[in-house]
C-alpha cells in the first residue's frame, strides 16, 4: 500500500512543478483541457478494444494525469483538490452499496443495479435519467437510458416483446420510406429503430456500441484487403466494378 501511496503522491508533486514552471501548464484551463481528456477517454477505448493490457496502463496513467490536473485548478480557485474528489467518490460508493456497508441485502447484480438507480433518487435527482450525459454519442446514451430505467422497473418482461417491437418500426420506417417525402417522418423512425435494436441488444447481453465497432473494424479489414490486393493484380480501385470488388471481399471473408 505505501507504494502506491508514494506513486500517487509523487504524481501530485509533479503536477504542483509543472503548473509552477512549465509555460503550457501554466496556461491550462478546466475547458481548455475538456478536448483532450475526451481524446484521452478514446485513445483508452481504442487500448481496450485491442486487448493490449500494456497500452490500456499507458492511457490510463494519461487520465490519471487529467484527473489530477483538474483538481489541481480546483484547488487554486477554492473550489475543490484532490482529498475532495476521493473523499466524494468514496462517500458514494458507500452510500450506493448498502449491501457491503449496510444491512441490505442482494441476490444478484440486477438487485445491485436497481437499489443504485433508487438510491441516486433518494441523494436528490428528480428524474433517473439525470445521470445521463447530455454530450454522450447517441448509441451509448440510448443505451445507457434503456439501462437506467430498467432500474425503476420500466422493463418489458419477455425478450420477443422487444423484438416485435424492432419488427413494428422496421415495418414503419418502411411504410415512410416506401409512401412519403417527408424526412422528418423518416427520421423519426429510422431513430425508432436505432432505439429498439439498442434495447434488443441489451436484452440479448451484447453491448450495441461494442457490436458495431467490431463490425467498423471488420469492414476497415476487408476493404483494405481490397484495396492492396487489387493494386498487386494491378488494378485501380476506381476502375473496378462491384461485382469485382465483390471478389476480392469473399477472399478476404475467406481468410479470416
Amino acid at each position: 500500500m505505501k507504494e502506491k501511496i508514494d506513486a500517487f503522491v509523487r504524481l501530485l508533486n509533479i503536477m504542483d512543478d509543472l503548473r509552477a514552471g512549465c509555460p503550457w501548464d501554466k496556461e491550462q484551463t478546466i475547458k481548455s483541457l475538456r478536448h483532450l481528456t475526451i481524446e484521452e477517454v478514446y485513445e483508452l477505448s481504442d487500448a481496450i478494444q485491442d486487448n493490449d493490457l500494456e497500452e490500456v496502463k499507458k492511457e490510463l496513467g494519461d487520465l490519471m494525469l487529467h484527473i489530477v490536473f483538474y483538481s489541481k485548478i480546483g484547488s487554486e480557485k477554492k473550489a475543490f483538490d484532490i482529498k475532495d474528489v476521493l473523499n466524494g467518490i468514496s462517500d458514494k460508493l458507500v452510500f450506493r452499496h448498502p449491501h457491503i456497508y449496510g444491512d441490505t441485502e442482494v441476490t444478484d447484480a440486477e438487485d445491485v443495479l436497481q437499489n443504485w438507480e433508487l438510491l441516486k433518487l433518494k441523494e436528490g435527482k428528480k428524474s433517473v435519467l439525470e445521470g445521463v450525459p447530455k454530450s454522450l454519442p447517441p448509441l451509448i446514451k440510448a443505451y445507457r437510458i434503456q439501462e437506467k430505467v430498467k432500474g425503476v422497473g420500466f422493463e418489458w418482461k419477455k425478450r420477443e416483446q422487444v423484438w416485435d417491437k424492432v419488427i413494428e418500426e422496421l415495418n414503419e420506417l418502411k411504410y415512410e420510406v416506401d409512401n412519403g417525402l417527408d424526412r422528418d417522418k423518416i427520421e423519426d423512425e429510422l431513430g425508432d429503430l436505432l432505439f429498439a435494436l439498442t434495447n434488443y441488444a441489451r436484452y440479448i447481453g451484447v453491448n450495441p456500441e461494442d457490436a458495431l465497432e467490431r463490425t467498423n473494424r471488420k469492414f476497415i479489414r476487408r476493404f483494405q484487403f481490397i484495396e492492396t490486393e487489387s493494386e498487386k493484380d494491378g488494378l485501380k480501385m476506381e476502375d473496378m466494378n462491384l461485382e469485382k470488388m465483390e471478389e476480392y471481399w469473399i477472399k478476404a471473408k475467406e481468410l479470416e
